[in-house]
């Protein structure tokens, strides 16, 4: 079925293909639902969206319709997961491996019958000494590291998102409690049973650095690994000696103690190198590394290789890294971790530009699906900028007082707007074609206004 809404030719390939998951109609009122999000300002609520997109919504239904589209529609995100997933991971060279950054974001919201809330820890805010709390839903965001051609840095488009619910919650549902760690594992195992020929290499902070995640990818290690955080005292061990045969007693399940990480740099001779650096940038650092098999009572022996960096120019503080993959070079675990990074610029630029920080849905449906969609819809702005520049080229907006060296997602949320302005809305409500007779200056004016107002 061809939608009513006149798309873009950059974005009509793309915005079709997530047709599989709603009925015709359905699909009609989310495409006009996309278009509005993408233009409209401020928060970006469906009041707010049909506003901005009102003379496409002129006889296409009443307006609670449109609200019942997250409220009451029957359709699922996982499809549309998928979907996004799958034209993410074309932009990824099919011999390199994927790369994906895994956090969580807290966007606040507060209400008495809000679905899903609780009190949590803000992590922008809070300091070592000292915790800030918010009440809001978190979500865990499974993300895939792409490198743009207009880009230095690899930008991070979110592909899945799970709602943490408290146990509180989860107790009165029913529900196995998970947490955190949980849901980030089953994301990836997501991600990894959609596309089994596809490798990952999952990023994660120091909330991430668990023993239960490490021995979950290194079980699946033709498809998984983990770089992340490593505690400077951390246990490794050797593996543990073949069995003799005749001897009475159990197996032992680990070998002789290691030196912790820290007490090996403190007499070892550092190494230095140029690494991948924050920003896109590179860094010239010393570093130590080794290997062991990181142990935990219960969960057995996981091979590692850790890695301690010191930043020669003083600007970050001493870590320690590990991955489960012990064939990585050290200089190949900075790169990666500091690649992290991308997925904390896209929860900043999700708030300021697409409203995720403000949401106003309420019940189960809409709080489990207005998140994704608003992270889903930051991957998909990416992805039309992409396709509308490729051959041109993106550039940045820039002014006689303002310079970019490169473009960010607010020249690529604006790149689309003006593609949705001039291709959408004004084609569509301008049926005498008077903004077309406008002068060509006037009419570039008109556009850049409506492009930049963010």
């Amino acid at each position: 079925m061809s939608p009513v809404v006149v798309l873009p030719q950059a974005a009509e390939p793309l915005l079709c293909r997530f047709g599989i998951a709603f009925t015709p109609r359905t699909f009609q009122r989310v495409l006009l639902l996309f278009v509005g999000s993408v233009l409209a300002l401020g928060r970006n609520t469906v009041t707010g969206v049909l506003w901005t997109a009102r003379t496409l919504a002129e006889g296409s239904g009443h307006f609670t319709d449109y609200h019942r589209v997250f409220s009451r529609a029957r359709w699922s995100p996982w499809p549309l997961g998928k979907v996004l997933a799958a034209m993410v991971l074309e932009l990824v060279p099919t011999a390199e491996p994927v790369v994906c950054p895994v956090d969580d974001t807290t966007p606040q919201h507060k209400g008495k019958h809000v679905y899903g809330k609780g009190r949590h820890r803000d992590n922008c805010r809070s300091t070592r000494s000292h915790t800030v709390w918010v009440w809001g839903h978190k979500w865990v965001v499974l993300a895939v590291n792409v490198k743009f051609a207009f880009a230095s840095r690899p930008w991070a488009l979110p592909v899945l998102a799970a709602l943490y619910r408290p146990k509180e919650l989860n107790g009165r549902e029913g529900r196995r409690h998970k947490t955190t760690l949980d849901l980030a594992r089953q994301l990836v195992a997501v991600l990894v049973h959609w596309f089994p020929r596809r490798t990952f290499i999952l990023l994660g902070d120091g909330g991430y650095a668990s023993h239960e995640l490490a021995r979950f990818c290194r079980r699946h290690r033709r498809h998984v690994s983990l770089v992340s955080l490593l505690h400077p005292r951390a246990n490794l061990y050797t593996p543990p000696p073949p069995r003799r045969g005749g001897r009475p007693g159990r197996p032992r399940v680990k070998g002789d103690k290691l030196p912790a990480p820290q007490d090996v740099v403190a007499r070892s001779k550092r190494k230095r190198s140029t690494v991948g650096w924050y920003g896109g940038k590179s860094r010239r650092v010393e570093f130590v590394s080794g290997t062991g098999h990181w142990y935990k009572g219960g969960g057995g022996l996981v091979p590692v290789r850790w890695v301690f960096v010191h930043d020669l120019e003083g600007t970050h503080e001493d870590r320690y890294f590990y991955c489960t993959d012990p064939a990585l070079s050290p200089s190949r675990i900075v790169t990666l971790y500091t690649g992290r990074w991308s997925i904390e610029v896209t929860f900043q630029e999700a708030r300021q530009h697409l409203g995720f920080h403000t949401p106003r849905s309420w019940t189960r449906p809409s709080v489990l699906r207005t998140a994704p969609c608003l992270l889903g819809l930051f991957s998909l702005v990416c992805l039309i900028h992409h396709r509308h520049t490729r051959g041109e080229g993106a550039r940045p907006l820039t002014t006689q007082w303002h310079h970019k060296a490169e473009p960010t997602f607010a020249d690529a949320v604006a790149s689309v707007r003006r593609l949705l302005w001039s291709q959408t809305v004004l084609k569509q409500a301008d049926r005498h074609g008077a903004f077309q007779k406008l002068p060509p200056d006037l009419r570039n004016t008109l556009l850049d206004q409506l492009t930049r107002a963010a």
